[in-house]
């Protein structure tokens, strides 16, 4: 399952990474928003607790830039947010970073290469190795600032 969110500048290209879901198969839960205006942190906190909870395996943000959405998820216990604005960077955040939450901006992708970093997203999988010890170093950053 993936959990898809975006605010009102993205609401477009929602549409379009839910037609890309569907065409795939890939069930996922709309977390909204077609609303204008609208914040994306609302959104952000919406798709990230899908994520954290286990509902979702994985989350997709959209708004203008993606950067306003990253910003927030990297908020979030457990969430490594990524903006990708192309397929490399898409497909290294999975390999190397495990990200569970990728981020795009709507203003800064069309239709057709949103999908194709949905693809390398979606379809490549952690590597683990020499990685782990990498996002495990992350997430102890991550739990140190718990107690700040």
């Amino acid at each position: 399952m993936i959990a898809i969110g975006s605010d009102h500048a993205a609401a477009d290209l929602r549409k379009i990474v839910k037609a890309y879901l569907e065409e795939q198969q890939i069930p996922y839960v709309d977390c909204g928003t077609d609303e204008a205006p609208s914040d994306y942190p609302i959104m952000a906190k919406a798709v990230c607790e899908k994520v954290q909870s286990g509902e979702a395996e994985k989350g997709i943000l959209l708004c203008g830039t993606g950067i306003g959405m990253c910003m927030a998820a990297g908020k979030m216990n457990g969430i490594r947010a990524a903006v990708c604005s192309d397929t490399y960077s898409a497909k290294f955040t999975r390999l190397h970073n495990d990200a569970n939450v990728l981020c795009m901006g709507a203003r800064v992708v069309g239709s057709g290469l949103a999908a194709e970093i949905l693809q390398a997203f979606l379809f490549t999988e952690f590597e683990g190795g020499r990685h782990q010890r990498r996002v495990d170093m992350v997430m102890a950053i991550e739990a140190e600032q718990k107690n700040k």
